[in-house]
């Protein structure tokens, strides 16, 4: 079924219909003038390119964005008293809500930090949660929590700022909600956590994926866009070397490199973007980094199993969104069953990320089918499965001006800071090769924008 074919999307049509097709390359020649990139690392090679992108947005109604506002604010609020529990007491554990052979046994929980408190109480300062939207009942549906470094808000905002200069009578005409504040409320959470200093972004450099984003929030936010060489940690606090060989205190990191690339000493040896002995800094209290280091075990697609119970327990409230029908490999009785119907279900790989690791059982072979059955029952822990959800496709305007279906999921992101303040905007991945169901942008995917309507009552 196609979204877009809604009567939500009848003015927005109406409207299209009136522009001047010719106006489309106007937003062409923006887009490859502003060069939005999204480069991938493929088979050993990097590979620059511009993020394909459509001018057609999704658009959400003011009731679906309300539901989806407050169900992900629960959410939020239950996985940062999740993280903060584990890190410390462990009461989800010591009360068999989850088990703690399945929290201890992966690689994403980092007992060197347990005890170690942040700013404010807060681990999830930055998420991205992934939903779709499913044809039979028109439910949202989550399908990941994403909580380490999630990317993607730049590129709808880029995307809104040019398509108001090209297309103005879309904003005129339509009750669109505003998105420029993104960058406002990222600099306001910052400043919240801040220990005292300057505010940073850190990042791995230009050869990241995302580091047009990097940069992007660094200008529109105010802080300072740095490499890892650029800091330094002196007496447990971190600076920022500056050009006229002084050095300025920093209070606020937010990193856009996951844990084991953060801190040479603490980690990886070999890491040549993190920063020797920010750890020591983070541990004693003198800087905030955002998101916390550790944040890997509540997204770990296995513990996302146990959201909807973690909800019920930390905040005895029944879970306003819900979760794909998931088995956890974990279980007997789960994967039994995922052995037995493996054709109808996808694979997934908890140690996986960015659409890698995901298999449909009824794109397999019988021997391929027999190699990833060997591995679940050696591994376990290692696999999860879920119900394959007939989620919305959303049409994309194709070379030849003709409206064509893809799969398309959403990103909506939150940011923590005196409140969880969630972005009523949002980045929405479509799949490029009609037939597919993996819309990541590492996999090829392209993005649109999301339109929030207002309440017009």
């Amino acid at each position: 079924m196609i979204e877009s074919e809604s009567p939500l999307y009848d003015a927005f049509k109406s409207i299209l219909n009136t522009i001047d097709k010719n106006r489309v390359q106007e937003l062409l020649t923006y887009m490859n003038t502003e060069a939005i990139n999204f480069n991938l690392f493929k088979n050993n090679a990097f590979i620059e390119r511009k993020f394909p992108f459509d001018i057609i947005p999704r658009i959400v109604s003011h009731e679906e964005f309300t539901y989806l506002e407050k169900g992900i604010q629960q959410r939020i609020h239950a996985l940062n008293l999740f993280l903060e529990d584990i890190y410390g007491a462990q009461k989800i554990l010591k009360d068999g809500i989850i088990p703690s052979e399945f929290v201890f046994s992966s690689k994403a929980y980092l007992p060197a930090f347990a005890n170690t408190p942040v700013a404010k109480n807060i681990r999830v300062h930055i998420s991205g949660i992934d939903l779709v939207k499913n044809s039979v009942g028109d439910g949202w549906v989550v399908l990941e929590d994403n909580l380490r470094v999630p990317s993607g808000v730049s590129y709808p905002l880029s995307l809104r700022m040019l398509t108001r200069k090209v297309f103005p009578e879309f904003f005129e005409k339509l009750p669109i909600q505003g998105v420029q504040d993104y960058p406002k409320k990222l600099e306001k959470a910052m400043n919240y956590v801040n220990t005292g200093g300057i505010n940073v972004i850190l990042t791995p450099g230009r050869y990241n994926s995302a580091f047009y984003e990097h940069s992007y929030l660094a200008k529109a936010s105010g802080a300072i866009l740095a490499n890892g060489e650029d800091l330094v940690v002196e007496k447990d606090k971190v600076y920022l070397k500056t050009y006229n060989g002084k050095k300025a205190r920093v209070g606020a990191i937010y990193r856009r490199l996951d844990d084991e690339a953060l801190d040479p000493v603490e980690f990886h040896p070999d890491s040549l973007i993190g920063v020797p002995n920010i750890t020591q800094a983070y541990r004693a209290g003198n800087v905030a980094l955002m998101n916390s280091i550790g944040n890997g075990i509540a997204d770990d697609k296995g513990i996302y199993y146990f959201v909807p119970a973690m909800i019920k327990y930390y905040m005895n409230e029944e879970p306003i969104l819900q979760n794909a029908p998931t088995y956890l490999a974990f279980f007997e009785k789960d994967r039994n069953h995922i052995l037995q119907n493996m054709r109808t279900l996808v694979i997934k790989d908890v140690a996986e990320a960015g659409g890698y690791g995901v298999v449909f059982g009824c794109n397999l072979s019988k021997n391929e089918r027999q190699k990833l059955k060997d591995a679940i029952i050696a591994e376990p822990r290692r696999f999860i499965a879920q119900e394959v959800i007939e989620f919305y496709d959303i049409e994309c305007l194709d070379d030849n001006g003709s409206f064509s279906p893809r799969k398309a999921d959403l990103r909506m992101f939150s940011i923590y800071g005196e409140d969880i303040f969630v972005w009523p905007g949002g980045l929405t991945r479509f799949a490029m090769d009609p037939t597919s169901y993996i819309v990541n942008s590492s996999q090829g995917g392209g993005f649109k924008d999301t339109w929030i309507l207002k309440d017009n009552r």
